[in-house]
């Protein structure tokens, strides 16, 4: 098939980052093209039109090609629980939850194989060209029997590999020589070299770009800068891009979890300019900030004890600020949750919640996975129309009066908050992405604090702005020319 395949020398070396900016690019030169990636491991997802979850940077690399997000542009995604298993969800849906040995014993060589050739299929049947994305590295030689994501893929969809370096990270031009020894017969689909993230005058690494094609043999395709004028959502939690802009605006806690799931519901802030984000945990005090959000999470009760183990939840329970929760971190905020059939921590477990809003929680084996549109039901929310997505196992009741429903979802209420929107909460993800109820929300804050109201920030036309930066600057900094000759399978010259 037409396509060309990016790998890294370590994880994290902007392998997401490069396959976002090449989707883009193939777009603007007329190409309809998919990203697709076979396996992904994260609890940050992306649900799709049809209700299916896929790994973020599948449905964001999506977004920059200009096609609909589809559960076959990630057809394995292994969303980590609180007992070292992972949920394994085949095509957009839960298949089973299984251990890192089970998953590779068992799953990876037959069902998972089975999986990505599907995957590979139907984009070749829909779309001019795919540009995929691995996992890790390709060195990882003790993987090399049972991984199904690097150079296998690289061999069943028959595509060369870009390989991408961090410059910023040091020690460069190691990892490339290190990894390019170690994929052994797999070397010769390796057909360019990307060094990523550089800093400083480009022509002060031309010598090293020289040395590596003279000792590899391998072009280099290009040579990215580091950019801070392109925001393009992460994918890993470690990776969370969080802003400090200095004193003077709103300042805004994210709670800290072991199992934070979807902590791309929170990155949207950085668009305020006056905003600063921070990370709560047990080690500073919260009365430093504004409002606290408690963000989704892959294990509600864990993540409650965990918080009540540090004193974080004393804490938050007499927290004078705004607190809002997201899914999980909205049924932290209730009064009881239940959890009869041991779907989120143990069979037959009841735990108190931080009883900051009359709410009570049952947990049941059905996972609603949905996008959605809402209708504004409180006070504040009336006549406001808001989208997102639903990932939950779930569902929360409000138990009195002394609060209101935020949202109505198809005849049903969601989420709840008091009269001044001070604590409030929703199952839904990207919340916040709603330009109109997240100046909402930060409005209120600001009054409080004698700030300014500010307009709503319109975050999707700076998202395409994003897209069509990284679009340019890849053609400017990369051999797109080189890079299409591969993809189309042509000789270069170089």
């Amino acid at each position: 098939m037409k396509g060309i395949m990016v790998q890294g020398c370590t994880s994290d070396a902007g392998k997401s980052y490069v396959v976002t900016g090449l989707c883009r690019a193939l777009k603007n030169r007329g190409y309809r093209v998919s990203p697709y990636k076979s396996q992904n491991m994260s609890n940050n997802s992306y649900v799709t039109w049809d209700g299916g979850e896929i790994g973020r940077a599948q449905g964001v690399q999506a977004e920059a090609a200009g096609v609909r997000p589809e559960t076959f542009m990630n057809p394995i995604l292994l969303k980590p629980q609180k007992d070292s298993r992972s949920e394994v969800v085949l095509f957009g849906e839960v298949c089973e939850a299984m251990s890192g040995r089970d998953y590779h014993d068992t799953f990876a060589r037959g069902k998972g194989v089975e999986a990505l050739r599907e995957g590979l299929k139907r984009i070749e049947e829909r779309f001019d060209a795919v540009v995929i994305e691995g996992a890790g590295s390709p060195a990882e030689v003790n993987l090399n029997d049972r991984e199904i994501v690097n150079m296998f893929v690289a061999n069943e969809a028959d595509v060369p590999v870009l390989l991408v370096v961090d410059v910023n990270r040091g020690g460069s031009l190691a990892s490339v020589v290190g990894t390019l020894e170690l994929v052994g017969e797999d070397r010769e689909r390796v057909k360019g070299i990307i060094f990523n993230q550089f800093r400083g005058d480009l022509s002060l690494f031309e010598d090293a770009v020289r040395w590596t094609e003279e000792y590899t043999g391998v072009p280099v395709a290009g040579v990215l800068p580091y950019f801070n004028d392109i925001q393009i959502e992460g994918e890993d939690s470690l990776s969370i891009n969080f802003c400090h802009r200095g004193g003077g605006g709103i300042e805004i806690g994210i709670v800290r979890l072991p199992y934070i799931s979807n902590h791309t519901d929170m990155e949207i802030f950085r668009y305020e300019d006056d905003v600063n984000i921070g990370f709560v945990d047990e080690n500073g005090p919260l009365d430093r900030y504004d409002a606290v959000i408690i963000p989704g999470t892959k294990s509600t009760i864990g993540d409650l004890e965990y918080l009540e183990q540090r004193g974080v939840a004393e804490k938050l329970k007499t927290f004078r600020g705004s607190v809002f929760g997201i899914c999980g971190g909205y049924q932290i905020l209730g009064e009881t949750l239940i959890d009869d059939e041991g779907i989120d921590f143990k069979a037959g477990y009841e735990k108190q919640g931080l009883g900051l809003l009359p709410l009570k929680t049952y947990f049941h084996p059905k996972k609603r996975v949905a996008q959605v549109s809402a209708e504004g039901r409180h006070p504040l929310t009336e006549g406001m129309t808001v989208t997102g997505y639903e990932i939950h196992l779930g569902r929360t009741d409000l138990t009195d009066d002394s609060a209101v429903p935020l949202w109505s979802i198809d005849g049903h209420a969601d989420g709840a908050a008091d009269a001044d929107l001070r604590v409030g909460g929703s199952y839904l993800h990207n919340i916040f992405h709603n330009d109109t109820f997240r100046a909402l929300w930060l409005n209120q804050i600001r009054r409080k604090k004698g700030l300014p109201e500010r307009p709503a920030v319109d975050t999707a036309a700076i998202k395409e702005e994003s897209y069509r930066k990284l679009g340019e600057y890849v053609e400017t900094y990369l051999d797109m020319d080189y890079i299409i000759d591969l993809i189309e399978g042509r000789e270069s010259e170089r």
